[in-house]
């Protein structure tokens, strides 16, 4: 394996510091830097870029997002035992890797991007018990378009699936109707298990996801309620689901071009979109 830079390996650096992946933390480190550089490049060039890295650990995506460019990194790491090794990585990389010890879930992200010009991109090989809360918050994020150029982000693979799903897939739910508002997502790639110490028992999948600069006029507490309601008892016709919203739901369904008789599952992005101006 052809090494990025000049820093030790990932295992030396794992064996030295003690850093034994967390199950409590989700943690699942990627060793193989010749795969966290595929990662690094999937949003295309770093140049003139700064990226959001959560859930460094030792470091194997964050030395490829340096070494492939990256103008900047600023790491969210909750771990303080990988707060050394990152700090090596920052002495390798004068000015350019700011380390903030805390956790991503209660980031004040307007203070931690004080300060940052230019294009700002998210890259994580996220925690697997944090990586579905992280995305929906970013997907919310006021105003929109948001602080963000892209992300890169990486996930259990049925995760990623029910992210990049429309009503045309089995996994289609509330989180497809998220993503897919704000949001056009696709899996790049699939890592399997074997990439990770430890192994998971199951595969992940890269996810780009890119910004919509102006998408349809909703508000994301809105359609959250709507779908809730919908995939909630997804089985059921949408007159008896969404009876529970009041409101005029013949109408509604109307405007938004359905049948009373079809599913939630059934229901495109932008017919619920639809819903949620008429009902949420």
């Amino acid at each position: 394996m052809a090494q990025i830079d000049t820093l030790p390996p990932l295992r030396d650096v794992i064996r030295r510091h003690e850093l034994m992946a967390k199950k409590s933390l989700g943690q699942n480190f990627l060793l193989d830097l010749n795969l966290t550089a595929k990662i690094a490049r999937a949003g295309g060039s770093l140049k003139e870029v700064c990226v959001v890295e959560v859930g460094p650990g030792p470091g194997g995506l964050t030395r490829a997002l340096l070494a492939s460019g990256a103008k900047r990194v600023i790491a969210i790491e909750r771990d303080e035992r990988c707060l050394a090794a990152l700090a090596e990585i920052a002495a390798h990389y004068p000015d350019r890797l700011t380390v903030h010890a805390g956790d991503a879930l209660q980031a004040d992200w307007p203070s931690v991007l004080a300060g940052i010009d230019g294009p700002i991109r998210i890259a994580a090989n996220l925690p697997y018990n944090i990586a579905t809360p992280l995305l929906i918050g970013w997907l919310k994020t006021e105003p929109w378009p948001p602080w963000f150029q892209s992300m890169i982000l990486m996930f259990q693979k049925e995760v990623a699936e029910r992210i990049v799903a429309t009503e045309a897939d089995d996994v289609y739910g509330r989180l497809g109707v998220l993503a897919g508002w704000r949001t056009e997502a696709e899996i790049v790639f699939d890592v399997p298990p074997s990439a990770f110490v430890p192994a998971p028992k199951v595969t992940s999948s890269v996810v780009h996801l890119r910004p919509r600069q102006i998408p349809l006029p909703c508000t994301s507490a809105a359609l959250e309620r709507v779908t809730q309601v919908a995939f909630g008892q997804r089985r059921k016709m949408l007159r008896q689901s969404l009876k529970s919203l009041g409101g005029d739901l013949a109408g509604a369904l109307k405007a938004a071009g359905l049948r009373p008789d079809m599913r939630a599952e059934e229901v495109s992005v932008e017919a619920f979109v639809v819903l949620a101006n008429k009902l949420g």
